[in-house]
């Protein structure tokens, strides 16, 4: 199943009978940019969202859609379904060598593992047992297998639930008693399940959470096109670190995500403004030596093969988008 989202918000009845909410763009002479997200529409979704409806408003017609997982979107963008895609596909890139690269460093890896502490009292006691992660190839099942491997630990089982309230939702319910999710499901867990919920040590990590990628052939037809994405991109980082509470107004003034919960909405403004804090969301949008430690991140989580020495970053990278957009 998937779900389309225009960046901003259609009023047709046609719309809204497909589940496309949008307003009318900008008439360009292209097809619309689709962006393909293996995850649920959700707060985290915002930036991304809000980017797109800047670079709508400068002729860039844009789409986002919701799959069941990263594995696939990137499906999609390698078949041409969608053009872009939101992950960090290195693993993906260096087993099938496929004509895709990472233009755009969205986030860095902020989680926090978990356990129900009436279960489990620490990492040791998760040997031979079952944990649940976003997705498969994604950056909180490597750092579980990375925290398996500092601790000499090996699970029993991965279970893959997209989506940090989902996972954090089934952990109150008691369906899973071990998962790893972000800071918001993180405090949801604290404020409603109290000291039933223990947070894991996990050791300082500098690794990419979620990036864009693209085809190759994509990025060079519609490198105008991918500029100003890449601009706003930029630009709309740059805005909301200065000052995290306009995420809830631009949403507002966007359209976007017009059937978020209130729970939700209301925890817009103290999301962002920890993400700030804690810097995930960086203002470069990535660089040789970004993607460098992401390999040695993988490595270490057992992902990739990664040798110093030789590493070529144009292999998994097209750092040409950013440089447009800076005016290099």
């Amino acid at each position: 199943m998937t779900r389309r989202f225009s960046a901003t918000r259609r009023t047709t009845a046609a719309a809204l009978a497909v589940g496309t909410l949008a307003v009318a763009a900008p008439a360009v002479a292209d097809d619309p940019i689709q962006v393909a997200m293996g995850d649920i529409a959700s707060v985290e979704s915002l930036n991304l969202l809000i980017a797109m409806a800047r670079a709508e408003e400068r002729g860039v017609d844009m789409e986002l859609t919701f799959f069941n997982s990263e594995d696939v979107a990137v499906q999609a963008v390698l078949s041409g379904q969608a053009d872009i895609g939101v992950g960090a596909p290195y693993a993906f890139l260096q087993n099938a060598d496929a004509p895709i690269r990472l233009f755009y460093r969205m986030s860095t890896l902020l989680f926090f593992p978990v356990v129900n502490s009436e279960v489990y009292g620490g990492w040791a006691d998760l040997d031979g047992e079952e944990i649940t992660v976003h997705s498969r190839g994604s950056g909180t099942e490597a750092l579980m297998m990375l925290m398996a491997d500092v601790h000499d630990i090996e699970y029993a089982n991965i279970s893959y639930v997209p989506g940090s309230e989902v996972r954090a939702g089934a952990m109150l319910q008691g369906t899973i008693d071990a998962s790893i999710v972000d800071a918001a499901a993180f405090r949801l867990l604290q404020e409603e399940g109290g000291e039933r919920f223990q947070r894991l040590p996990l050791e300082g990590v500098n690794a990419t959470d979620e990036a864009l990628y693209a085809n190759t052939d994509f990025l060079a037809e519609r490198q105008d096109n991918v500029a100003i994405f890449v601009e706003e991109l930029l630009g709309t980082w740059a805005d909301i670190a200065e000052d995290p509470t306009i995420v809830a107004n631009l949403r507002d003034a966007h359209g976007l995500l017009p059937d978020l919960p209130d729970a939700a909405a209301a925890d817009i403004e103290p999301y962002y403004a920890e993400a700030v804090a804690n810097g995930i969301y960086p203002l470069g949008g990535g660089s040789p030596e970004d993607a460098a430690d992401d390999m040695a991140f993988l490595s270490a989580a057992g992902q990739v093969d990664y040798d110093p020495a030789s590493f070529d970053p144009a292999d998994f990278w097209d750092f040409g988008p950013l440089d447009a957009a800076r005016g290099n």
